[in-house]
C-alpha cells in the first residue's frame, strides 16, 4: 500500500518534467546559438539557453519606451499643438512634439482654428519648433531617404514623410487625405522612386518645416481661410496668447498601440523626448535619458537595461534577457497595447544580423509566460519557430 503511495506520488511530483525537457530541447535544436529566456508568472526561469549574453535589442526597445510612456506620462495624455494670432494677422504655430500630426488629423484641425481666428486671410505663417533642440540628433538615425531615418521634431506632418506617385516629372499625393504640396513635389522629384514610394524629409530642420507650413496652409484654405504671405520659422513673440490649442485626438495609450504595432522609429522617438519634458522646459534626449535610467534603476534595471534612444534603431542599445523579463512583469497591464495572434502577445526587432522577438505566451500547464528571443542571422521566421515551441513543450 505504502510502496504504490510513494510511486504514484513520485510519479506525479515528475509530470511536469518531460514538458520542460521537451521545450529546452526544442529551443535547442531549432537554434542551440540562439538566446532564449522563458519565465513564469513567479519568476521561474523555464527556459535559460544563451541568457547570459547581453544583445542588441532593435525594435523590441519599443515596449521600454511604452513602459516608460505610460508611467511617467499615462495613457490619457495627449500631446498639443499651439496657435496664436498677432495684429497683423501673422499665425505662429508652436510645435508640442505631436507624432501624430496626420493628414486626418490636419483637416478638423484646421477647421476648428479657422472658426477659432476666422476667414479673413492670414499675412503669413511662422513656425516654432523651439520646444526641440536645433541640433537633436538620434543615434542610428541617418541621413536617407528611407522612412524609417525621418528627423525627429517638434513640429512635423505625416511623420516627416512624403507619400507620393512619380511618373516622368509629374509628382502626385499618394494619399487620398493629403493635399500635395510644392515643397512635396520638389522632394519627391529630386529623391522619390518612380512609381509610388514614401520618403522621409531631409535632416535639414528647415526643410521639414516648409513642408509643415505648406501642408497646414492646405488644411486651412480646405476650411475656407487662406494665407496670402509667406511661411517662415521663427519663435512666438513673448507675451502673445494662444487663439487655439489643439489637443491630439488620440490618447497616449492609442499612440502607443500604433507604436507597437507598426514599429514607428520616428513616433517612438516622438514620444520618448516628450518623457524628458516632464523636467520643465525643451525637451532633449539627455532630459529622456536622464528620467529613463532613473526609472529603470528604481525597479532594479540599472545594469540590465541600456538604452541610447527609444526606438531600438541604434546598435549601441543593450539590454540583458532577464532585465527585459523584468520590465516585461512591470508592462504586463499594459500587454494588450502588443500585436496579438495565436496565444501570444509580442514585439519583433529586425536589424540586419539580428532578430528579436519578446512578449508574453500562453502555454497548457504553466499559464502566460514572459518570452525573450534573441537571434543572430537574418531567417525572421525561426523566432516564430522558436515561440510555436515554447507554446507547444510548456
Amino acid at each position: 500500500m505504502w510502496s504504490r503511495l510513494l510511486t504514484l506520488t513520485c510519479a506525479l511530483l515528475l509530470l511536469p518534467v518531460p514538458a520542460l525537457a521537451g521545450a529546452k530541447e526544442s529551443v535547442k535544436a531549432l537554434a542551440p546559438s540562439g538566446l532564449v529566456l522563458v519565465m513564469d508568472a513567479e519568476g521561474n526561469e523555464l527556459v535559460a539557453q544563451n541568457a547570459d549574453q547581453p544583445f542588441v535589442p532593435a525594435s523590441v526597445a519599443k515596449i521600454v519606451t511604452a513602459w516608460l510612456a505610460m508611467e511617467v506620462l499615462g495613457g490619457d495624455y495627449r500631446f498639443e499643438t499651439r496657435f496664436y494670432l498677432d495684429d497683423k494677422r501673422v499665425l505662429y504655430v508652436r510645435g508640442g512634439g505631436d507624432p501624430f500630426l496626420i493628414s486626418e488629423e490636419l483637416a478638423p484641425l484646421a477647421s476648428q482654428l479657422v472658426a477659432a481666428i476666422g476667414k479673413e486671410p492670414l499675412t503669413g505663417i511662422v513656425l516654432d519648433s523651439s520646444y526641440y533642440p536645433a541640433d537633436l540628433r538620434i543615434p542610428g538615425i541617418e541621413d536617407t531617404q528611407e522612412a524609417y531615418d525621418a528627423l525627429n521634431s517638434a513640429l512635423a506632418v505625416n511623420f516627416n514623410t512624403i507619400a507620393a506617385v512619380r511618373s516622368g516629372n509629374t509628382v502626385r499625393s499618394a494619399e487620398q487625405q493629403t493635399p500635395i504640396t510644392p515643397l512635396a513635389i520638389s522632394q519627391f522629384r529630386a529623391r522619390g522612386p518612380k512609381g509610388r514610394g514614401r520618403i522621409s524629409l531631409t535632416q535639414e530642420p528647415e526643410v521639414s518645416l516648409k513642408y509643415a507650413g505648406e501642408l497646414i496652409a492646405a488644411f486651412i484654405g480646405q476650411a475656407g481661410g487662406s494665407v496670402k504671405g509667406e511661411i517662415s520659422t521663427g519663435t512666438v513673440p513673448e507675451g502673445l496668447e494662444p487663439v487655439y490649442v489643439h489637443k491630439q485626438s488620440r490618447t497616449l495609450a492609442e499612440i502607443l498601440n500604433q507604436l507597437l504595432i507598426g514599429s514607428n522609429n520616428y513616433i517612438a522617438n516622438q514620444v520618448f523626448l516628450e518623457i524628458g519634458g516632464t523636467l520643465g522646459g525643451s525637451v532633449s534626449l539627455e532630459k529622456s535619458l536622464k528620467v529613463a535610467n532613473s526609472m529603470l534603476a528604481a525597479n532594479g534595471l540599472a545594469g540590465a537595461i541600456h538604452l541610447e534612444e527609444g526606438s531600438g534603431i541604434s546598435r549601441d542599445n543593450r539590454f540583458t534577457a532577464r532585465g527585459l523579463a523584468q520590465l516585461l512583469h512591470l508592462f504586463e497591464p499594459h500587454a494588450t497595447l502588443l500585436r496579438g495572434g495565436k496565444g501570444a502577445l509580442y514585439k519583433t526587432g529586425t536589424f540586419s544580423g539580428v532578430r528579436t522577438l519578446a512578449g508574453y505566451a500562453d502555454t497548457a500547464k504553466h499559464g502566460r509566460v514572459r518570452f525573450v528571443i534573441s537571434l543572430t542571422g537574418n531567417t525572421g521566421t525561426l523566432r516564430y519557430r522558436l515561440l510555436k515551441a515554447i507554446q507547444a513543450g510548456l
